[in-house]
């Protein structure tokens, strides 16, 4: 046994001492609105990449990036940071002088949601794009192509959205009307890696798509982040985007790969300037290492299961919590089958208690709970003095920063805690009712 087999093998002993599934104790043992599920294969994976000193982006993020494409059915996924960083870039790609008579100038116009995860409309801002919010439906917690449609003016260009809590957007719809209105469209899936629309995946209808590993979502690398397009063109700005915003494509500590290094003339640059050291965009550095592209792979072979297990969890919610009085329970949208982040509870106008009562009553059970993000984004300190256009009014926003909140179901909660989960909800409300 090599050195390293047996460091691996030592590794896979410790992960069963440290590994040990506690009995679950109701009103003891948390239950976090999110959480990694993480097994034994990632850990080895980890530990190899560490022993290799696999630190900077390598094999591991590549073979990542081509299976995530193809489990997307897309041409290219480029792996970055983190899932902010992905919004960030596909904002900013928008921008690149590339897209000629396309490409967004300061002032132009994105469409995008009130009620959201700032990281969604910070990129708008960041370009100096000016983001047009619209309202969301309660239930759905999501615009409908109709609201999207109707904040339409002449200066918009682009529509950015999310699928809230993995519940898709009318995602079909949206983007026959960027089509049809010569819009880019931005699908933020963060929240939504496995869930469906009209059969399709969401992800793949957007000119790019974005997506999260961050602990909390579907798959983690830790920190970590996507974006998809099956669009060569796009995906060649999104790349020099990432990487410094070179011209160059040949990998880092490849040399002439392409046999054309000391050939080209760019800008005012001398001919033969040495291609690696041409900058074509105002980039940045967002790359992710190898160590994270490792266990991407890992993650990934999980992800049906995870996908099947937010959903048994979700419906189990669901049916049980069903006609309870004074709250509004969360739909997926017609067409859908959502991958669910979480379960949204409204508590409606005329309930017997508010939304603090029942989320104090359920985080003194251990129950965590969230706000639905930001609830309305227009309201924050952040966005007050920012540019922006309000089409319509944020009605449903404000109900959903008043009185909204999401409990967890992700894959490491159990039958018995969901149950749980349940059963002191139905306990609070029959007390007030």
């Amino acid at each position: 046994m090599t050195t390293k087999e047996l460091l691996l093998e030592l590794a896979r002993k410790y992960h069963h001492e440290v590994t040990v599934e506690a009995d679950f104790e109701p009103g003891v043992t948390p239950l976090l609105p999110a959480g990694a599920v993480l097994a034994e294969d990632d850990r080895i994976a980890l530990v190899e990449a560490a022993l290799e000193l696999r630190i900077n982006t390598g094999g591991a993020s590549r073979r990542f990036e081509s299976r995530f494409a193809r489990y997307y059915g897309l041409r290219k996924a480029h792996l970055v940071n983190s899932g902010s960083s992905a919004n960030l870039l596909a904002a900013s790609a928008l921008t690149s002088p590339l897209l000629e008579e396309r490409r967004l100038e300061p002032g132009d116009e994105v469409v995008t949601v009130a009620a959201g995860f700032p990281t969604t409309v910070n990129p708008i801002v960041q370009n100096g794009l000016t983001p047009v919010f619209v309202d969301v439906e309660l239930g759905t917690y999501n615009a409908t192509a109709e609201r999207v449609a109707e904040a339409i003016g002449p200066r918009t260009r682009a529509i950015m959205m999310a699928h809230a809590l993995g519940n898709p957007f009318e995602v079909a719809e949206i983007a026959a009307l960027a089509e049809e209105r010569e819009l880019f469209l931005v699908e933020d899936n963060c929240d939504a890696v496995g869930s469906t629309y009209q059969g399709r995946l969401t992800g793949t209808f957007g000119d790019y798509a974005t997506v999260s590993f961050y602990p909390a979502h579907h798959l983690t690398m830790g920190e970590g982040g996507c974006v998809l397009t099956d669009n060569l063109a796009l995906a060649r700005i999104i790349e020099s985007l990432r990487d410094w915003g070179r011209d160059c494509w040949c990998e880092p500590g490849e040399d002439n790969k392409c046999m054309k290094r000391f050939s080209y003339q760019m800008g005012e640059l001398p001919h033969g300037y040495d291609h690696k050291y041409i900058f074509s965009h105002v980039g940045y550095n967002l790359k992710a290492t190898d160590l994270q592209g490792a266990l991407g792979l890992t993650q990934l072979e999980k992800l049906p299961d995870f996908v099947d297990a937010r959903r048994r969890n979700w419906r189990r919610l669901r049916e049980a919590l069903d006609g309870l009085p004074g709250l509004l329970l969360p739909s997926a949208t017609p067409g859908s089958d959502p991958s669910w982040f979480g379960f949204v509870l409204t508590v409606r106008p005329d309930a017997p208690f508010t939304r603090k009562e029942l989320v104090d009553f359920l985080e003194a059970r251990r129950i965590g709970t969230r706000r639905f993000f930001a609830g309305n984004l227009t309201r924050h300190p952040a966005y007050l003095d920012r540019p922006h256009r309000i089409a319509g009014d944020l009605t449903n926003s404000d109900t959903i920063t008043e009185s909204s909140f999401w409990i967890g179901v992700h894959p490491r909660l159990t039958v018995e805690m969901v149950d749980y989960m349940a059963g002191s909800i139905m306990e609070f409300v029959s007390r007030r009712h």
